[in-house]
């Protein structure tokens, strides 16, 4: 038997990632997040795809020096 999956509001989402509403958003429009699921008026994100997202968070540090372009 499937356990339902759980769906999660956006400040919860920003909770467990560490961040505020508006970081949260514009993650979310960049790609970092995954898309929301809409239902109705309602938009919600699947709370395991936001947990895996964690999980599989790469360091800061990492991140910061693929960012880094020479001139």
């Amino acid at each position: 038997m499937e356990s339902a999956v759980k769906l999660i509001r956006d400040t919860e989402a920003a909770e467990l990632l560490g961040c505020g509403r508006s970081t949260f958003w514009r993650w979310v429009s960049n790609g970092v997040v995954p898309q929301p699921v809409k239902l109705g008026g309602a938009t919600r994100w699947r709370r395991n795809e936001i947990t895996a997202l964690i999980e599989n968070a790469q360091p800061v540090s990492a991140v910061r020096k693929r960012r880094r372009v020479s001139v």
